[in-house]
């Protein structure tokens, strides 16, 4: 009788843990047309994987990366991507108790097609790669969520050896570093890692460092970058040469340790390596490849930060953009952009290895993922 008591507590508190803790899935996609939904907010089951559809926002063209603040209260998205001579952000305030999705305000960004947009660690900034023209623009950021007017917007026209890829700057990601004092640029177009230091209190907020530049391979087009948990290394994915840059990294300084190949040999053609994460324990580092692989590649991290091949794995779509890991490591989530889907992966922590789970669902031209837990207030 003990014993059957203990087991209904167990279940009884874990269930009452399981509906009480929500994690919600927000998704940003080229719409192309306003009237139809840009943006999509789906709610995770933790225990199946499956995603349900909760709310979408309409009225707003091409959104195509998202960002949520830390607390999960308010949403930021690159606005009127893919679109000639334009460019916005857009702010909104999500609730997840009503699992609504209210639209805050938008705000030009002065440089054309953004592809990305952070937060400074005190959320008073919101920074915003614009790929085109190659530059970036900084906003101050209200506590309300609203974004004022661009303060500060820095341009560039360097260029490199692709003929038809890097015929000047293309700014591909805006990254602060873990203690948010200094923000880093890859750029596409200029086989450089531009660094700038940052104040927040300060206008302009971006300044002038002491190593501005980290020059990459020719022909190698930096496109994402991310530090490790421990802030001891940093790791860029190289979209045109399709390798992974790794970095020792200290105040502001990156100092090259190891580039490696994200792809199969069988693979010689031209690469588009996209997006690169690492899983919350540090020990897993996990990029997308696009063009005719669609794969996954696994990598595992060593302690002095070097990266060792562990296995490819195939995102079950074509163009996978842009992926996310959840905080507890659970979930890898894919947004392949070609065939419409989202697939959701649970993670092995102990191996690397991923395995499909739940059921996919269909998003027309999914660009961006972004995973959220709400515990229950």
């Amino acid at each position: 009788m003990k014993n059957i008591l203990l087991l209904f507590i167990f279940f009884f508190v874990y269930g009452w843990n399981v509906f009480a803790e929500k994690t919600f899935v927000f998704i940003g996609s080229y719409n192309f047309d306003k009237t139809k939904e840009g943006i999509y907010v789906y709610e995770l089951n933790t225990i199946t994987g499956n995603l349900s559809k909760v709310t979408s926002a309409k009225d707003v063209l091409n959104p195509g990366y998202l960002l949520l603040s830390q607390n999960g209260t308010f949403l930021y998205s690159c606005t009127d991507a893919k679109t000639p001579k334009a460019g916005s952000v857009s702010s909104y305030k999500f609730n997840p108790s009503e699992k609504s999705l209210t639209f805050i305000n938008s705000r030009q960004t002065g440089g054309e097609n953004p592809v990305y947009v952070s937060l400074s660690k005190s959320e008073n900034y919101l920074l915003s790669a614009n790929y085109t023209d190659g530059s970036v623009t900084s906003f101050p950021v209200q506590q309300d969520g609203n974004i004022a007017p661009a303060n500060q917007i820095i341009r560039y026209s360097e260029g490199s050896i692709h003929k038809t890829r890097q015929e000047h700057s293309h700014i591909h990601s805006t990254v602060f570093s873990p203690d948010g004092n200094y923000v880093f640029l890859p750029d596409l177009g200029g086989d450089r890692i531009w660094c700038y230091a940052f104040d927040s209190l300060q206008a302009p907020v971006l300044k002038d460092s002491k190593n501005p530049i980290t020059f990459t391979v020719p022909g190698s087009g930096p496109r994402h970058f991310t530090f490790h948990p421990n802030g001891k290394f940093a790791y860029c994915i190289e979209e045109l040469s399709g390798t992974i840059s790794v970095y020792n990294y200290e105040n502001g300084k990156l100092d090259s340790i190891q580039r490696i190949t994200t792809h199969p040999k069988k693979y010689q053609v031209e690469f588009s390596s996209a997006d690169i994460h690492i899983s919350p324990d540090g020990k897993f580092l996990y990029a997308t490849n696009r063009g005719e692989e669609n794969n996954i590649a696994i990598f595992s991290i060593q302690e002095n930060g070097i990266l060792q091949f562990v296995a490819y794995h195939s995102t079950l779509g074509k163009t996978p953009r842009n992926f996310c890991i959840d905080a507890t490591g659970k979930f890898l989530i894919v947004a392949n952009q070609s065939t419409g889907n989202i697939i959701v992966f649970k993670r092995n922590k102990k191996t690397g290895l991923l395995k499909k789970t739940g059921k996919k669902i269909k998003v027309e031209n999914p660009t961006c993922v972004q995973i959220k837990y709400y515990p229950e207030k």
